[in-house]
């Protein structure tokens, strides 16, 4: 995933820290039973830099680039390569009041620009490719909200790494050669109830979110009782911050009353994004859970892996697993039992 010259060219397939725009579209597919379908699929996305190039080039400062993800289960169905070592399907995460769904997703494509008609084209001809070799379950546009925030009102993003992190919490390295330079991804999609988050006063909402809605200040954390949603998504180890790369959307309908915001998260270990659901959904101690969860719905869930553009541009000569239901069978592992392998 090397850099590319902005302003000269499109940006590169599988660019994670593709800069943050002020649209676009989550798309996220399953793919139909058989070779031709996964053969048709393989064929498109290790050409899919060509799409970015072709929409791309029409308006270089508009920044358009595309991260393709693969989910568990399709993983032996479109190569022999090894899974990334982590990698499973969602798996929903159930409190004693709020549950984290597990949805179905064989593809994902987070689509990025700075113009809206570029995202419009670059799925218009990617699904043109793709033809019936897949379904759509999810599609989703959505935009930048005023100064990046969310619909609730509060600044999204801001616990992202900066510079060289980015690197260190987002791509796999040594621990997986196979894998390198991929990413783990994990989308999420809630509705907001905003006419109750609306009738709280600010200082109730600012104790839920854990900084202040005017000036993005956090807050201190609760020595003990009730944490704030900041602190229930902050992942510290042995005294290490796991950090994430998230790039959030809002989207919603006002016709409609559908108020939402898209969650997009990229890590280098899948168990610190499951960790930061246990500990929201379920509670820190158990029973506390997430404050938020009560204005907001978890309604997709599901988890893919983002190869590096040059294992993507390579799947074009490889070929799938010769048994993939024995891989397909093997069970997801919980939240607590990645977390404890990732630590041991």
């Amino acid at each position: 995933m090397s850099s590319s010259l902005p302003g000269r060219v499109p940006i590169e397939a599988q660019k994670v820290d593709a800069p943050l725009t002020s649209s676009a579209t989550f798309l996220v597919l399953t793919v139909k039973q058989g070779a031709d379908a996964a053969d048709a699929v393989r064929d498109v996305i290790s050409g899919i830099d060509d799409i970015i190039k072709n929409v791309g080039f029409r308006d270089l400062d508009a920044q358009l680039s595309c991260t393709a993800a693969i989910g568990a289960q399709f993983w032996p169905r479109l190569t022999s390569r090894p899974s990334p070592a982590g990698l499973h399907p969602f798996a929903a995460v159930s409190g004693a009041v709020h549950t984290a769904p597990s949805t179905p997703g064989d593809l994902l494509f987070h689509i990025r620009a700075n113009r809206q008609d570029l995202t419009f084209e670059f799925e218009r001809q990617l699904l043109d490719s793709l033809g019936d070799a897949v379904e759509v379950v999810d599609e989703t546009t959505g935009f930048r909200y005023f100064d990046v925030r969310d619909l609730l009102g509060f600044v999204d993003g801001t616990a992202n790494p900066v510079g060289n992190a980015i690197a260190d919490s987002t791509l796999i390295g040594d621990e997986d050669p196979d894998n390198a330079g991929g990413s783990y991804v994990v989308i999420q999609k809630y509705l907001h109830d905003i006419d109750q988050w609306q009738a709280l006063t600010t200082e109730q909402q600012e104790m839920i979110i854990g900084r202040k809605k005017a000036d993005n200040v956090e807050l201190d954390d609760a020595d003990d009782g009730q944490k704030s949603h900041k602190t229930l998504s902050t992942i510290v180890v042995d005294g290490v911050e796991h950090d994430i790369l998230r790039d959030n959307m809002p989207f919603g309908s006002p016709g409609a009353s559908q108020f939402g915001t898209y969650f997009i998260g990229y890590s280098r270990y899948l168990w610190v994004i499951e960790k930061m659901l246990e500990r929201m959904f379920i509670g820190d101690p158990p029973g506390l859970y997430d404050r938020l969860l009560d204005f907001s719905t978890a309604v997709m869930g599901c988890t893919f892996f983002a190869p590096s553009a040059d294992f993507l541009g390579a799947l074009a000569d490889d070929a799938a697993a010769p048994t993939p239901a024995a891989t397909i069978a093997s069970p997801a592992r919980t939240a607590a039992e990645e977390s404890r392998s990732a630590q041991a």
